[in-house]
């Protein structure tokens, strides 16, 4: 039986990538679509004394080095930028080195509260361009008046030591090329087994050692890190997405360095592989249908009827790609795969409909090219080139993260998938990477409690398509000292723009450490 993972580009079934490399883009691929990638340029960073750090009897003797680096920050652009040397594997810190890529923007007031790390989602996004194109998506304007805002590329992504796979061209097969035999098949199987095969192949003989140290629990150690080098005692921290399993592992891990941490679109750590997958896929058949009913309601809607009869329309039309796929005019195919991609970016962001509507319009009418478009955003690819290694890294910490799943979990994911995806469950399924990864994974999903930790803000979104918003209920339920905020509304996450009350409360909290009501509903 096959694990659950959208064929083509499949990621050990477990965390599909059609979906968390989604997450990966996260609000930085819905503020491109939204045409607001680019925020106001701040004016550039005034001089600041180097920061005196006085040695922390908590770090082990052999990781000292690491946190008492000197490490030399330097003007780039309106930021700052520093290269930070972490361990390879923070198990074994004499085994080797890498590099983090660090940016932070200084707060405004001449005393700032102090750093604020933020990470965007992923695994695989850029928190270094995060910061540095989008810093005010990052947080409110009250917020980075009064912190330092710091992003940084997670190990094994971007300007860190990076996780490197395949050319611009070899990706391009392997993202969008149309499998050569039918669906389901034992040959189709096959193919793409021998296709992922390829790939682990070339992360290996391209990465090296990096590939099975690039895990959420490493990164979070690197995080730690990065709070010594900024000279925090404590760790403030404003997770979105993959993000909040981040800020919950450092918990994990620190509870007693945790402190101001804010979660948003919270992700469930108890929860498999398989299971992570399929709730995925319910939450965007969810989506689907909200935006089908709006959709019927406007002008320009290419669908008519019900939203049963127009969410049928669209499975013939996701069915007659599969078969007979859309050519492009770079001659790249259109098939049924890359359809559901296109189709799934939009929906993170109520405000980007209707670029689903015109791009399903345009395939029913034989044209692939807005759909190819609305993929090749999400693949972060441009005029033939990948911008950067986002999809790359997101496999290889997935691979690393999740354990195999089991027979049962497998047949559940499939039953759950069938019963509430139908639309989208056809494509959902498929030969997995990660059985052909190189390194067995050592990530584990349990509860996380992070005992000792003060109050951690968990948010969720009733409509959040990527991250249901049980997975918030169950976190914060999870973390000793969690608190619980509900954003009635559709898209994923809900602080800085979706909703007033999230932003007043989660605000009051960074910035006066006022604890909001548990529970809280806007």
């Amino acid at each position: 039986m096959s694990p659950i993972t959208p064929a083509g580009a499949p990621a050990r079934g477990r965390a599909p990538r059609r979906v968390v490399a989604v997450l990966a883009a996260l609000v930085v691929g819905a503020l491109a679509l939204s045409g607001c990638l680019y925020s106001q340029i701040p004016p550039g960073p005034a001089e600041r004394p180097p920061v005196t750090r006085t040695p922390d009897p908590s770090i082990a003797e052999e990781l000292r080095p690491f946190y008492e680096q000197d490490v030399q920050w330097s003007s780039c652009g309106a930021f700052e930028c520093a290269t930070v040397t972490a361990p390879l594997d923070w198990n074994t810190p004499d085994a080797g080195e890498i590099e983090l890529a660090v940016i932070r923007q200084q707060a405004r007031e001449e005393q700032p509260l102090g750093s604020l790390f933020v990470n965007p989602g992923g695994p695989g996004a850029s928190g270094y361009e995060f910061i540095q194109y989008s810093v005010a998506a990052a947080a409110s304007e009250g917020v980075r008046a009064r912190y330092d805002i710091v992003g940084f590329d997670p190990r094994g992504v971007g300007r860190s030591t990076p996780v490197e796979c395949l050319d611009d061209a070899e990706m391009d097969a392997y993202l969008y090329d149309v499998p050569e035999h039918e669906r389901g098949t034992p040959e189709w199987e096959a193919e793409l087994d021998e296709r992922n095969r390829a790939y682990a192949e070339a992360c290996e003989a391209n990465s090296g050692e990096l590939l099975q140290f690039v895990s959420t629990e490493q990164t979070a150690r690197d995080m730690d890190l990065l709070r010594g080098i900024v000279g925090e005692d404590k760790l403030d921290y404003l997770g979105y997405s993959w993000g909040t399993y981040l800020g919950a592992t450092y918990a994990k891990l620190y509870p007693e360095r945790v402190g101001r941490m804010v979660l948003d679109g919270a992700i469930d750590p108890s929860v498999p592989g398989q299971e992570f997958g399929a709730r995925q896929a319910v939450g965007f058949e969810q989506a689907l249908r909200s935006y089908m009913e709006a959709c019927l309601a406007s002008e320009g809607c290419p669908f008519r009827g019900t939203v049963d009869q127009g969410l049928g329309d669209l499975a013939a039309l996701l069915a007659s790609v599969d078969r007979s796929p859309l050519v492009a005019a770079d001659g790249r195919e259109l098939g049924a795969d890359t359809l559901i991609t296109a189709i799934i970016v939009p929906l993170y962001s109520e405000g980007n409909w209707p670029l689903l509507t015109s791009a399903l319009a345009a395939a029913m009418q034989g044209d692939p090219t807005p759909a190819m478009e609305l993929a090749d955003h999400y693949n972060n690819r441009h005029d033939g080139q990948y911008l950067n290694n986002s999809t790359q890294a997101f496999h290889a910490f997935n691979c690393m993260d999740y354990p195999e799943p089991t027979e049962e979990q497998i047949d559940a994911a499939e039953q759950l998938l069938a019963r509430e995806a139908p639309t989208i469950a056809p494509y959902w399924t498929g030969p997995s990477l990660c059985e052909q990864w190189p390194f067995e994974p050592t990530g584990v999903r349990e509860p996380i409690a992070a005992d000792g930790a003060p109050p951690i803000l968990v948010i969720g979104t009733t409509g959040d398509p990527a991250t249901p918003h049980a997975w918030a209920e169950a976190l914060a339920a999870q973390l000793s000292s969690g608190v619980l905020l509900t954003y009635r509304g559709e898209g994923h996450t809900g602080y800085n723009g979706a909703s007033d009350c999230i932003d007043a409360a989660v605000d009051a909290y960074l910035l006066d450490g006022e604890v909001p009501q548990d529970g809280l509903v806007c």
